[in-house]
C-alpha cells in the first residue's frame, strides 16, 4: 500500500497542472484578443498601433508630428526625379523654421507640396526663385517673389502661414514682403485657406488629401 502513495501524489500533481493550464488559457486568449482589437471604429477591429497613430492636424499653429526624414521620403515617393539631398535639406528647414514661429510643420510642408507640385513647379514660379508657396504669383506681369536662398524662401512661407493662422507677432526677422497684406488670424485652420490664400474653393480639400497621404505614409 505504501508503494501506491507516491503514485497517488504524482497523479494529484499532474491533475493540478492540467487544471491550472485550463484555467489560464482562456485568460491568455482574452488578453490576446484585447491586444488585437482594443478599439473598434465602425465595426472594424483596430490594433493597438493603429490606436496610437496621431491624427492629422487641422490648425495652422502648433507642432507637427512627422519627422523631416519621413517628409522627405514622402515627397520623393511622389517625385522620384527630385534631388534627394535637396529634399532632405528642405524638409529640415521646414521643421526648424516652422517650430521657430510656432507653425505646424506638417501643414507647411504639405502646402509646399501642393503649391510646387512636389517640386516639379511648371507654373509661373521658377525653381531657382526659392518661392515654395507661390507668394506673389498673380499672373504673367507678377509671376511671384524671388528669395536669395532656400532657407529664406521657407522662412517667408512659414511667416505667411503664421499671418493667416495667428495674430501673434513674428519671432524672427521679417523676410516676407507680403506679410503685411494679410488680415491676421483670418484662417486658424488650413481649411480656411480656401478662398483666402487661394481662390480655389477646393484648396482645403486638396491640402487635406496630401496631409492624409503623408500620415498614411509616416505612421
Amino acid at each position: 500500500m505504501f508503494q501506491l502513495i507516491p503514485r497517488i501524489i504524482i497523479s494529484i500533481l499532474v491533475l493540478f497542472v492540467i487544471l491550472s493550464c485550463a484555467t489560464i488559457q482562456p485568460d491568455a486568449a482574452a488578453e490576446s484578443s484585447a491586444a488585437v482589437s482594443e478599439v473598434s471604429e465602425e465595426g472594424r477591429a483596430v490594433s493597438v498601433s493603429d490606436a496610437e497613430k496621431p491624427l492629422p492636424p487641422e490648425m495652422i499653429m502648433g507642432r507637427g508630428n512627422v519627422s523631416a526624414e519621413k517628409m522627405a521620403g514622402f515627397l520623393l515617393t511622389n517625385n522620384s526625379g527630385a534631388d534627394s539631398d535637396f529634399v532632405h535639406n528642405l524638409a529640415g528647414f521646414y521643421v526648424y523654421e516652422a517650430a521657430f514661429e510656432g507653425v505646424n510643420h506638417d501643414i507647411a510642408f504639405i502646402q509646399m507640396c501642393l503649391e510646387t507640385g512636389f517640386l516639379r513647379f511648371g507654373g509661373l514660379v521658377q525653381p531657382q526663385w526659392n518661392n515654395f508657396a507661390g507668394l506673389g504669383a498673380i499672373g504673367p506681369e507678377q509671376p511671384g517673389l524671388v528669395f536669395p536662398d532656400v532657407r529664406t524662401g521657407v522662412r517667408a512661407h512659414v511667416q505667411h502661414l503664421k499671418a493667416y493662422g495667428s495674430a501673434e507677432p513674428l519671432n524672427g526677422e521679417l523676410v516676407n514682403p507680403r506679410f503685411r497684406y494679410v488680415q491676421r488670424g483670418r484662417a486658424p485652420s488650413y481649411e480656411g485657406l480656401a478662398g483666402t490664400w487661394a481662390a480655389d474653393r477646393q484648396y482645403g480639400v486638396k491640402l487635406r488629401d496630401i496631409l492624409t497621404r503623408l500620415y498614411d505614409y509616416s505612421f
